[in-house]
């Protein structure tokens, strides 16, 4: 089974670089990636107090990848839509995806409560999957339209004239993370956050929900296969132990990027509402809103890895918690021969995470794109080093 890959990144920070040289780096990963022959290189949307994201504007980001890659597709993934006024949407993804000659697909979530309580927002569960909506259907009417009319409790237009429009009609693919049903009800493509034990049964949900709303055999709009895949943590090296030696003091400072320093600060402020429950219910990322889709559940972060280090069946000194992978490039091609398996068609590698060193993330790259993608494609990518 042929396989398309993409790559998930928070750019988090480099002991020991600046931001300059952070940039640099990662505009160089891309190129190489570029010429390596990935579909998608999708970039988080993070904010103070976070400090695991280096490009919370992933627009200016992207803007500037586009003029260093030629194929490589690029998507926010996500936009907390709720951050977002819906119009600086329309206009700045129209320009990113002109800029990269139809290129940009866009990812769309709607974050929790925390972030917006830190954008300034007094937001409720409800508050907040209103705007949500709400900025998602004017970005798609305002992209597919000359002129924008909208009326709702957050925003209201009244035959507002579109003068930019992006190159991919009605607009560029839009993909939803985390949740399935979601994403297949609205005809999304999907990321998930899980394991290799969770993929298959995943993708057959997608699936099923891919044919009851938007019917059997149906393309996206864009007349593509829908996308389905899972993001794994990845370090490749040239033997087992020396790819874990550098994962697992990598996976511990990625849970603390991800979830302490937003928990701390909640916590300094006495903000009880977003500390983690200790009965198991939602934590500081807020509840869930009444109207939301059935298993659109937003819990505590760090909640969530913990459950992801118990959750794997499969016995493998490499699979850190079953959602990080660390071994040989022959150990990936056995991981991988596991994932086609599950019937997901895309695969979204993260190579740069917790305390990995950009030459570290380079030579799994390297590896991953000389050794392991080839088995798993229809034609191996020719990649040149520069």
């Amino acid at each position: 089974m042929a396989l398309q890959f993409g790559v998930f990144d928070h750019i988090e920070p480099e002991e020991g670089e600046s931001l300059p040289e952070t940039y640099r780096k990662r505009l160089e990963q891309l190129e190489y990636l570029d010429r390596s022959g990935f579909y998608c290189y999708h970039l988080a949307e993070h904010h103070t107090p976070a400090i695991h994201s280096l490009a919370p504007s992933q627009n200016v980001f992207l803007a500037a990848a586009s003029q260093r890659t030629t194929n490589i597709h690029l998507a926010p993934c996500v936009y907390v839509l709720p951050l977002h006024h819906p119009l600086r949407l329309i206009e700045e993804i129209s320009m990113v995806d002109t800029l990269s000659n139809g290129r940009m697909e866009i990812g769309v979530g709607r974050g929790g409560e925390m972030e917006a309580f830190f954008w300034g927002q007094e937001a409720t569960a409800e508050s907040n999957y209103q705007r949500y909506q709400e900025t998602l259907e004017v970005i798609k009417r305002g992209l597919s339209n000359e002129r924008l009319s909208f009326e709702g409790e957050v925003y209201n237009f009244d035959d507002l004239p579109m003068f930019m429009h992006s190159i991919q009609k009605p607009y560029p693919p839009m993909w939803y993370m985390r949740n399935v049903e979601t994403a297949a009800i609205n005809g999304m493509d999907t990321i998930i956050v899980g394991s290799l034990d969770s993929i298959g049964p995943e993708v057959k949900r997608y699936n099923e929900k891919w044919e009851e709303h938007q019917g059997k055999g149906t393309l996206t709009i864009h007349g593509k296969e829908p996308k389905v895949g899972l993001t794994v943590h990845m370090v490749l090296a040239e033997t087992d132990e020396e790819a874990i030696a550098i994962a697992q003091p990598a996976w511990e400072q990625y849970r603390y990027n991800l979830a302490a320093p937003r928990r701390i600060e909640a916590e300094r402020r006495g903000l009880d509402r977003f500390k983690t429950a200790k009965d198991g219910q939602y934590g500081f990322v807020g509840n869930r809103p009444a109207d939301a889709p059935e298993r659109e559940l937003r819990r505590d972060i760090d909640a969530e890895i913990q459950k992801f280090d118990a959750n794997h069946t499969v016995q493998h000194p490499g699979r850190l918690g079953g959602v990080a992978m660390a071994g040989s490039p022959a150990s990936m091609r056995e991981y991988l021969d596991e994932y086609v398996e599950s019937g997901a068609n895309y695969y979204v590698c993260s190579f740069q995470w917790g305390s990995i060193t950009s030459e570290q993330a380079m030579r799994s790259i390297q590896l991953f794109t000389e050794e392991v993608m080839p088995h798993y494609v229809d034609a191996p990518a020719e990649v040149t080093a520069d």
